[in-house]
């Protein structure tokens, strides 16, 4: 059921415009919370997070905000190859009757790279944009939401549900340590989810990802005499050409959701071989086979699967297959327009143009809430697109402006949501 459109009283307006000035008045601090959130990096790999959670706490601790530190058990970090992971749930409670909202945020980034102009976790700022990684996705929402939380709280009107902050660590890695390890852990079972996102669209709805290790054995041998060995190069070709030609097909897939156009495939990761005068006797292959909300994951692993086997026929070597990473893709869920509304209204109101809603080709840990049956929402800081701010590339940054607006939508939303 779809919450109701609010009136718009000269009261509401009236406490519009209040979260505006808070936001506005308290402004600089919000800047100075983000760029000490960018400078303590959190590149994954190596996935060493926990500081970082714990410096998040700090800075929350400073602005009367306690957050429940939540460490995942070492022995599951390791085995998801990373090295540490905190998360972190700020739970705020009001009168009975209303929803709970969660806002989530993940900490956890790619390693800069090269090229930077600005030091990655420099937080320069320059001509209204802030520089570093992370500035943009998603650290940038940890203090969009800290802020509209701490604009709402001001107005000290009578709310009723609650808010929590959920600041996370493993979206890189897929998010099952992150919000699916609170989710397990019955940590939390918010009504409503709003996760980190940019500012000019709604996002209700994203791709799928099914991530695969193929490994393929063959036999060491001398150049000089390659026959003596089984070259596993030329099975991982024939494998290549497979897979590769599954593009040209899934192009022919498309998907009605706005936003996402058809399924593709990537081969992003190449290892093998051990000189340039011996025959490789093995070859490891990863790849990111991207699924539109229309596919069944079951049906596209036994479809590559299927693919795999047939290109490897008459191979004289062996190849295994692991699959590494099954994301479901995020679907609207019914209730999600109690957020999407508002965003949508305030943001237009705020930016002064039409926010869709859409779908995105990334995938997130969103998808987690959404397979707990908690209707989400992706919206935050952040540009049109991924490309405009350089998200997981040199010069990462964020306009300071479109932070600073999306604070006044958040908060406008959870008062629409929460206001007794």
């Amino acid at each position: 059921m779809s919450q109701p459109t609010p009136p718009t009283t000269p009261e509401r307006q009236a406490l519009y415009a209040q979260l505006d000035a808070w936001i506005s008045a308290h402004f600089d601090e919000e800047v100075a919370y983000l760029r000490a959130l960018v400078q303590v990096p959190t590149d994954t790999p190596p996935g060493n997070n926990a500081p970082h959670a714990q410096r998040t706490a700090e800075l929350l601790a400073a602005m009367g905000l306690q957050a429940e530190p939540h460490a995942v058990p070492q022995a599951e970090v390791e085995a998801a190859g990373l090295q540490s992971i905190t998360n972190l749930i700020v739970r705020r409670r009001y009168g009975e009757g209303g929803p709970v909202i969660a806002l989530n945020a993940h900490g956890d980034v790619v390693p800069p790279g090269e090229g930077w102009a600005h030091g990655p976790y420099s937080a320069d700022i320059v001509d209204g944009r802030l520089y570093g990684r992370a500035a943009a996705v998603s650290k940038s929402d940890f203090a969009t939401y800290t802020f509209a939380l701490r604009a709402l709280e001001s107005l000290q009107q009578p709310l009723r549900g609650g808010v929590e902050l959920h600041f996370t660590y493993d979206e890189e890695f897929g998010g099952e340590l992150g919000p699916g390890w609170l989710l397990k852990h019955g940590l939390t079972r918010p009504d409503l989810l709003l996760a980190a996102g940019f500012s000019y669209q709604v996002v209700t709805a994203h791709n799928g990802c099914l991530q695969m290790e193929l490994t393929v054995h063959g036999r060491m041998a001398h150049a000089a005499i390659p026959d003596t060995g089984i070259d596993a190069l030329q099975g991982a070709v024939k494998i290549l050409n497979a897979l590769y030609a599954q593009n040209e097909r899934y192009r022919q897939l498309c998907s009605q959701v706005p936003g996402i156009q058809h399924p593709y495939l990537n081969v992003g990761r190449i290892e093998g071989g051990t000189n340039t005068n011996v025959v490789p006797g093995k070859v490891v292959l990863r790849l990111d086979r991207r699924m539109i909300p229309e596919e069944d994951p079951v049906q596209v692993e036994a479809e590559l699967r299927r693919v795999i086997a047939e290109a490897a026929q008459g191979f004289a070597g062996t190849v295994e297959v692991r699959r590494l990473l099954l994301a479901r893709s995020l679907k609207p869920l019914p209730g999600h327009e109690r957020l999407t509304e508002p965003l949508q209204r305030h943001g237009q109101a705020v930016f002064g143009e039409p926010i869709p809603t859409s779908g995105t080709p990334l995938y997130t840990d969103v998808r987690l809430y959404g397979e707990q049956g908690i209707p989400a929402a992706i919206y935050g800081a952040g540009p049109r697109t991924v490309l405009e701010s350089n998200a997981k590339r040199a010069d990462e940054h964020l306009v300071l402006e479109d932070l600073r607006r999306a604070t006044q939508v958040v908060a406008r939303t959870l008062l629409d949501l929460l206001c007794a």
